[in-house]
């Protein structure tokens, strides 16, 4: 059950995240759905085929459907009174990776898969709707630059298994996890850290 809520929590902050890069780029109704739902289902959507998860999660409950379509329609009535767009873009951003972290380990671990393999599956998770969002409105994704983004889940998966000798609450993991992802993010972004460059500043 606790599972499942984090599961629909993280599906509410990136359908909303997807919602307002949508409406930054002045889409039409159609466009901010679309880009809302492809941010919120696209990262697990690769995760499911990936491990032969057929059909995928978001097609065998229509609640994902029901919610990323109530995100949108509540982000685009209250885009005025969610002050700050890009402040706000980054907040439910941020809450997305690390909830979206820790449902794609815990999705790796029901299949039985390697725990690095399992924190590749929550750091895709957790990136790739991003990804497909950031595409699709023309802009270079997150995950590419040097903003500490990917490295935030990965490190929130390292977390998550080397607790997993102490303790053995799940709901606790899920928690710390997830906090860390958070934690890491908001510190690389009020610190200004970012991977090294791989390039000149005469390049």
């Amino acid at each position: 059950m606790f599972f499942q809520i984090i599961d629909i929590l993280g599906t509410i902050a990136f359908a909303i995240s997807g919602a307002l890069v949508a409406m930054n780029k002045r889409m039409d109704a159609f466009g901010v759905l679309i880009i809302a739902f492809v941010t919120a289902v696209g990262g697990g959507t690769l995760r499911d085929v990936m491990i032969g998860l057929e059909p995928v999660s978001w097609m065998r409950n229509m609640t994902f459907v029901y919610v990323i379509t109530a995100s949108a329609v509540f982000a685009v009535i209250f885009r005025k009174r969610i002050s700050y767009l890009r402040t706000s873009l980054f907040l439910f951003d941020t809450i997305g990776i690390a909830l979206y972290t820790v449902v794609g380990i815990e999705t790796g671990l029901v299949a039985g898969l390697h725990p690095i393999i399992c924190i590749a599956l929550g750091t895709m998770t957790a990136c790739f709707g991003g990804v497909i969002r950031d595409m699709l409105c023309n802009e270079i994704p997150v995950i590419f630059r040097k903003e500490i983004y990917a490295t935030a889940c990965i490190l929130g998966g390292l977390t998550y298994f080397l607790l997993l000798q102490f303790l053995e609450e799940r709901n606790y993991l899920f928690i710390i996890a997830g906090l860390v992802v958070i934690t890491v993010r908001l510190l690389a972004v009020k610190f200004k850290i970012s991977l090294p460059s791989l390039y000149k500043k005469e390049d």
